[in-house]
């Protein structure tokens, strides 16, 4: 029997995908906004976690909120379509997240905005991504959760009944049709919630 080599045992450790398309799930939402679901999409999403908490040059924001400013409550990075992106997994999901909805989305998905959410004090508001094309045109916005457990939670504009989506390590939602323009989402602060996470999202040109 061959030993096996140090390069094998790294190559084993890596991180990796599981086919897409496997196990994906599609919810429709109504108003012509649907939902994604791709669990465990990631092999070893913990890993990739680490690996990108350690390379990502993170950065905080400190926003206006009536008559004070506030630090914003995460971490972020982004990433343009020329910059150098800080991990080849990165660029290797958003390769096949685009392969995968091309057809249907008509182009490919070149940006990546990182959140870090360092523990379950940490959030995101109500919001639509309507910054841009998808102020008036549909597109998709797909989240990659990595570390630890948070809520996704969208409810529809203007009033009307909401849902909840767990996101586990390694899993995917994709909102897509009308979701930016006819829905709102947030991830709530969850006290307790004791890991950190990474949100990984990928966008089209000019949608923020």
């Amino acid at each position: 029997m061959s030993q096996m080599s140090l390069f094998d045992d790294l190559t084993a450790a890596a991180p990796d995908l599981n086919p897409y398309a496997d196990g994906l799930h599609r919810r429709q939402l109504g108003r012509g906004a649907w939902l994604d679901l791709r669990p465990g999409w990631v092999i070893r999403p913990d890993l990739l976690m680490e690996q990108l908490s350690e390379r990502v040059p993170w950065y905080g924001e400190r926003r206006q909120m009536y008559d004070r400013v506030i630090d914003v409550p995460r971490l972020l990075s982004f990433h343009g379509p020329q910059d150098r992106w800080p991990h080849p997994m990165l660029e290797r999901m958003r390769s096949e997240l685009s392969a995968h909805y091309r057809p249907e989305l008509g182009e490919d998905f070149v940006s990546a905005g990182l959140c870090l959410y360092r523990n379950g004090r940490d959030s995101v508001a109500w919001h639509g991504d309507r910054i841009g094309r998808s102020a008036g045109e549909d597109t998709m916005v797909v989240i990659v959760s990595l570390g630890g457990v948070r809520r996704l939670a969208l409810r529809p504009r203007g009033g009307g009944r909401g849902l909840q989506v767990p996101m586990s390590s390694g899993d995917v939602v994709v909102m897509g049709g009308s979701c930016q323009r006819t829905w709102d989402h947030c991830v709530p602060k969850m006290h307790e919630a004791t890991r950190s996470r990474i949100s990984v999202q990928y966008r089209v040109a000019d949608v923020r």
